[in-house]
């Protein structure tokens, strides 16, 4: 992980990492599932009846983690592993004696949230692994996420319960059916304070929506739809319907042999519903507005940085390709992240990047042996802070 301040100068540093947390044991060689197990069994929300992770998932790297990612107030911190686990982090007050210390995170919830599948059509495996996690804008006091496998895309929602009510009339205190003639008299049941509980139940399944990988998932800030990506196409979801969807970029050739580029992340205008972006594995971005037409096949603006030929080689197309794309929360610039390179993007200036931040320029004499042990495929994240003035 690699950080840099927005609007200084490249390879400027003001700020250092520090470790903050670790969960599990500290050790050379951190086991995850071991890590992430024992996590779990510390955290005081943690029902009694959660998947552990065995000691086979531990050894086929299920347990390790695919995707993060913060609730909108940073409180709330989830992750997906490869074994389609879904596991909640909460952060803890502020203690009293160190009001300026935020709290560490502490599991809060933890829940199955994809199970292997086959596809018997295509002969082919689904596996459970998640690929994005994006949180809902809080509309009450519940919390919303929608998480994704290669697949389907499923909506969850998480809600704490620390009272029950007690006292029905024609139910005894097991949830049992009284006998009727037992029942001489009404009372008014009444709320008795219990252990915190936190429920997670699935409220909507999104499937058959994607013939390829889905790739990413952006919520709109209209807070009704979202949109998916696969490798050549993107569907525009509503959050109440799960049986269709509809396509508003495709750009799957009548041929596939003609086939030049592929969709690789895409994600909503912060502001703006009717704006989304997306980029591909040349290294462009296109900005799409679905005001002009329901297909946004044609793009509103391209932005592309014109390669330079004295750095042209054999893995140029490779590391050129953008694997992440982050509007910042004012919706005035765009961050993308390739293989050695971050870059900030105005809106306003389609032709070059208004700042770029060599990551790993000392790779650049090693892209042979990374081909070589496929590596050089690996993808990046970025992000902005909430402030704007930090990536990484």
């Amino acid at each position: 992980m690699s950080h840099k301040q927005a609007g200084g100068p490249a390879g400027e540093s003001a700020a250092d990492w520090c470790l903050y947390q670790l969960n599990g044991a500290a050790e050379f060689e951190v086991s995850e599932g071991i890590a992430r197990a024992a996590a779990m069994q510390a955290s005081p929300h943690c029902p009694a009846n959660v998947p552990q992770p065995s000691s086979e998932e531990v050894t086929s790297g299920a347990d390790i983690i695919s995707t993060v990612e913060f609730n909108h107030t940073g409180e709330l911190l989830a992750t997906g592993d490869k074994g389609g686990r879904v596991v909640i982090f909460q952060r803890e007050p502020e203690s009293k004696n160190e009001p300026y210390n935020q709290g560490e995170y502490n599991v809060y919830s933890t829940f199955q949230s994809h199970e292997p599948e086959f596809d018997y059509l295509k002969s082919l495996e689904i596996e459970e692994k998640i690929n994005k996690i994006k949180w809902l804008p809080q509309q009450n006091a519940a919390h919303s996420l929608l998480s994704t496998n290669d697949k389907t895309i499923k909506l969850w929602k998480i809600t704490e319960r620390d009272k029950r009510p007690e006292g029905y009339n024609l139910k005894d205190e097991e949830g049992k059916l009284k006998d009727l003639s037992t029942v001489t008299s009404l009372q008014v049941p009444v709320l008795k304070p219990m252990d915190l509980m936190v429920e997670v139940t699935p409220r909507r399944i999104f499937a058959n929506g994607h013939t390829y990988h889905v790739n990413s998932i952006s919520v709109n800030s209209d807070c009704e739809t979202y949109m998916s990506a696969d490798d050549l196409r993107i569907n525009l979801w509503h959050l109440a319907i799960t049986d269709r969807s509809f396509n508003i970029v495709d750009i799957k050739p009548a041929n596939m042999e003609d086939l030049t580029e592929v969709i690789t992340a895409s994600e909503f205008h912060p502001h703006h519903c009717n704006l989304f972006v997306y980029s591909s594995s040349k290294g462009s971005l296109r900005l799409c507005d679905m005001r002009a037409s329901a297909l946004c096949d044609k793009h509103s603006k391209l932005y592309e940085e014109p390669e330079d030929p004295s750095n042209r080689s054999f893995f140029s197309e490779i590391i050129s390709s953008v694997s992440d794309v982050k509007f910042s929360h004012s919706g005035r610039y765009m961050l993308t992240r390739d293989y050695l390179t971050v870059k900030v993007w105005d809106l306003n200036m389609e032709t070059k990047p208004v700042e770029t931040y060599q990551v790993h320029d000392y790779l650049r004499s090693k892209l042979c042996s990374l081909y070589e042990n496929d590596c050089i495929f690996d993808k990046f994240e970025c992000a902005w802070n909430g402030s704007d003035r930090w990536m990484k």
